[in-house]
């Protein structure tokens, strides 16, 4: 392709809106332009860029069994409410009636979808496993959508599907995705790590989240350097530091707190009311019923944990109305002693978490306003219900494997991977039957890639102020001919002759052929991307071309006459 012919709208400064690298640069090179609030338009070298990373998926999803389907975009409401995922997915979801009024919804994710084509098709164990993939535009009315192709409402998902017998198949599948994930980010040269996280609204037993580490990512993931320990931060558990409890016969005791209404405040009025002294009471409401929930001072509730807990749908703070009438007392003077919602209390649960068993000699409110308890034991003093990992893990905490410092940073998903279990074949009643005439529910997992996202996640990691520096699988061309002198015609039939040379061999190759200044059209060519440029200047009298690699700024002169084969061999050799 000829630059002069082909669409690259490029611009000289960033736009103003735009937040982060990949939402600037890829606007700013031409590759994408804003059609509505989280709705954006791939231009030319955008697609070519996406058609590659389509490409490899592809091609490792068939390399495990996966076969192609394509499933609409839009869904008969009926799937959903069979699932029970119509309500849980709230305002996500774009819903609409037709002409006739019946009621449909644009595709989140298509789990629902597939489940319906697997319980009209598979009737057999023999049939098992399948994995089944497609390439669909999902829709989702993020409140919030910014930074480019990373919170959109529109976008490319790949999604696949595994139908196995039982836990063991589901097992299997959900290894051969993991390992077919591995090597797709690895082909698209990005860098990431794998780890435990939340099944959320998917469902299911486990999953598995594939990360890069980006400021510009909304996620925080904990990892340990000494033992590889990874997990996002509402799934990530750490050790427990060793805390003396001092005297554990201690003596229940009321005393005066004015006034004090954070753990911070209570720490400095008195010296034996340290944040990891202090037992932190918080009400909740989950799915319309109230919990307590118990933390140690100095640590932070995770309400994603508090969740997957207690299967709940929907959880929320409770009101400051709420929190009195319930427990005689406003936040910040909260309490579990005497709490007993077996017993009629309005709270029907009191949660704590793990690192307060077998505490004593600890401060909690006493559900009396500016008052509270010291020398409270956990085991004595409270009727805990249920006891678990509830709280944030911070940096600087201990590993839970090997005891080494954790750290917490920013990241951004680009892939996830659920082992959904029976959750939708359950409820959607798809079932094989087995060889002793007994039916049996089939195992599901579900395995999610964002293409564009994707396709800005590599710009974030790899760019500099000049712009975009593409790994060279994916990079919308292999190598920029760039005519310096374009208005000689000397020049330019040289140019044309590397040109199509360059194509004969194999080479993805865009011929800057327009007549603008060296500087302009050095701007662009590094504004865009592309691993290789062959710059035909000055030298070009003497048989010699540049040959500039964009990571690395390297610059190489070349024979002309060696130049393809040259050119080929950075290429194959990662430059």
């Amino acid at each position: 392709m000829r630059w002069s012919q082909l669409f690259i709208p490029t611009l000289k400064e960033d736009p103003s809106s735009a937040e982060t690298a990949s939402h600037k640069l890829l606007m700013r090179a031409g590759y994408i332009r804003p059609l509505g609030a989280g709705i954006y338009s791939l231009l030319p070298i955008a697609q070519r860029v996406r058609l590659k990373i389509i490409k490899i998926i592809r091609e490792e999803l068939n390399a495990i069994g996966g076969q192609e389907f394509v499933l609409p975009a839009l869904h008969p409401t009926e799937l959903w409410e069979e699932s029970g995922r119509i309500s849980t997915m709230g305002d996500i979801m774009f819903r609409l009636k037709d002409r006739k009024g019946a009621d449909h919804v644009l595709g989140v994710t298509h789990e629902e979808i597939f489940t319906s084509i697997a319980r009209n098709a598979l009737s057999s164990y023999r049939q098992l496993p399948q994995i089944w993939y497609q390439f669909q535009t999902k829709f989702r009315d993020e409140l919030r959508p910014k930074s480019g192709l990373l919170r959109v409402r529109e976008f490319t998902m790949k999604d696949s599907y595994s139908f196995d017998l039982d836990s063991a198949g589901l097992d299997k599948s959900f290894s051969l995705h993991k390992t077919a994930y591995e090597r797709i980010f690895a082909r698209a040269g990005l860098k990431f790590v794998a780890v435990e996280a939340s099944s959320g609204a998917m469902g299911g037993s486990a999953s598995t989240e594939f990360m890069v580490l980006t400021q510009a990512g909304e996620d925080l993931v904990v990892l340990c350097k000494s033992c590889g320990y990874a997990a996002n931060v509402e799934k990530a558990t750490a050790a427990f530091d060793k805390i003396e409890n001092g005297n554990a016969h201690a003596d229940l005791e009321k005393f005066p707190t004015p006034g004090l209404r954070t753990v911070e405040q209570l720490a400095n009025f008195a010296d034996f009311a340290s944040g990891k002294n202090q037992i932190k009471t918080l009400i909740y409401f989950a799915d319309g019923e109230m919990v307590v929930v118990l933390l140690r001072g100095d640590h932070e509730l995770s309400t994603a944990k508090l969740t997957d807990y207690l299967g709940a749908q929907e959880i929320r703070a409770a009101e400051d109305e709420e929190i009195f009438a319930a427990m005689g007392a406003h936040a910040g003077s909260l309490g579990a002693v005497g709490i007993k919602p077996k017993d009629g209390h309005a709270a029907k649960k009191l949660l704590a978490d793990n690192a307060l068993k077998n505490r004593s000699n600890m401060v909690t409110g006493a559900n009396h306003d500016d008052y509270h308890y010291k020398g409270v034991s956990i085991e004595r003093d409270i009727e805990v219900d249920g006891w678990g990992d509830f709280r944030n893990v911070k940096t600087a905490d201990a590993c839970i494997n090997c005891g080494g410092t954790l750290a917490v940073e920013k990241s951004l998903e680009i892939g996830h991977i659920f082992k959904l279990g029976t959750r939708y074949s359950t409820t959607m009643n798809a079932q094989v039957l087995l060889s002793s005439g007994e039916k049996v529910p089939i195992v599901m997992g579900s395995y999610g890639i964002g293409v564009e996202r994707m396709m800005a996640a590599a710009v974030e990691l790899s760019h500099d102020k000049k712009g975009i520096i593409w790994p060279h699988s994916i990079a919308p061309y292999d190598v920029i001919v760039n005519v310096i002198n374009a208005s000689e015609p000397e020049a330019l039939a040289a140019g044309e002759a590397v040109y199509n040379d360059l194509r004969q061999a194999g080479v993805e190759v865009l011929l800057d052929d327009r007549n603008e200044r060296p500087g302009v059209k050095f701007a662009d060519n590094d504004l865009i991307g592309v691993p290789l440029r062959i710059n035909l200047g000055k030298k070009l009298k003497d048989g010699v071309v540049e040959l500039v690699v964009r990571a690395t700024g390297e610059v190489q002169d070349i024979q002309l006459d060696n130049l393809i084969e040259v050119t080929k061999q950075k290429i194959a050799g990662g430059f």
